[in-house]
């Protein structure tokens, strides 16, 4: 019997909706399943998504359960708890708790062993969370964390700088969320460090790009509602990886084991992605300002996992 490439996504809402429409015109997989309490919400996104499937490559897609992620090679958790207008990810951070635990115990128990993404916010909570309940090496559990947040740095740059974004290499890090280090001096346009690409005088307003980049988020969704194109992409990028086994560096959530002197939280830093999910987490040179509003992100998470007060 010959078996297919399986991804199951959890949660049929607006991101795990459009991120199964991105992997289907990917052709990453060649089945797509779509779990969700509401069946008949998971049903009628799989019947649009096969109806679209028709014009695009063969794949399956169909509204399933937990059994069918057995044979699953990854998981995508987009179940959780929803943000409202400038309400925060971390103020939703017990209810979504609650949703993804019992998600992620769903698909122990029906023999899942691939590797969990976690995509709900608050995203690095949700992802220690994901990790305590599969008992699953923290290479198997990632969170999207800011390779969204990564990917608007170098769009707004690029717009400021006259350049394509992927003439840009940079970072975001810590949390996905308002404690985020936009890390400049990981920056480089061309090889070069922005200090020596900018001509004199015409020094970019990093604070200013750091906000901007921090609220991007809560702009879309008071714009309309929620945010799906920009997070779904990161999630194929990140299953492209994998499936692929590229060993590509992106900066997603995952545990950290004292990387600046952090331990026990995740959030993210670059990290090598392959076939057995994080391969290696690097710890790239910062200025001591940026390390210390790494480790101020890390308290920030520390602080919303001591108050939660869930049964794990």
């Amino acid at each position: 019997m010959i078996e297919h490439e399986r991804i199951v996504i959890v949660g049929a809402g607006h991101v795990g909706a459009t991120a199964a429409y991105a992997l289907m015109l990917r052709a990453l997989f060649e089945e797509i399943v779509l779990i969700d309490s509401d069946l008949a919400l998971a049903e009628a996104e799989a019947a649009d998504l096969s109806d679209a499937n028709a014009l695009a490559r063969p794949a399956r897609i169909w509204a399933g359960s937990y059994a069918d992620a057995a044979t699953a090679r990854i998981a995508v958790i987009t179940a959780g708890a929803a943000t409202h207008g400038s309400e925060s990810r971390l103020s939703v951070a017990s209810q979504s708790a609650m949703i993804v635990t019992t998600c992620v115990g769903e698909l122990v128990q029906a023999g899942f062993a691939g590797i969990i993404l976690v995509a709900a916010n608050p995203v690095d909570v949700m992802t220690l969370m994901a990790l305590r309940r599969s008992g699953f090496a923290s290479a198997k559990v990632i969170g999207t964390g800011t390779l969204l947040d990564t990917s608007r740095l170098k769009q707004t740059l690029a717009e400021s700088l006259q350049v394509t974004p992927g003439s840009i290499d940079g970072l975001v890090l810590g949390e996905h969320g308002d404690s985020e280090v936009a890390a400049f001096s990981t920056v480089r346009v061309g090889g070069l460090p922005l200090s020596e690409f900018c001509p004199p005088g015409q020094e970019l307003d990093q604070g200013q790009i750091a906000t901007e980049v921090r609220d991007a988020g809560y702009r879309i969704v008071q714009g309309k509602g929620y945010t799906s194109f920009g997070v779904a992409t990161a999630i194929v990028r990140i299953c492209e990886a994998i499936l692929r086994n590229e060993r590509a560096v992106l900066p997603v959530s995952t545990l950290l084991t004292g990387q600046y002197g952090i331990a026990d939280v995740c959030l993210s830093l670059p990290c090598i992605l392959g076939a057995g999910g994080v391969e290696r987490i690097l710890s790239p040179a910062l200025t001591p300002s940026e390390t210390a509003a790494l480790n101020a992100s890390a308290r920030a998470l520390q602080q919303v996992l001591a108050h939660m007060d869930l049964a794990i």
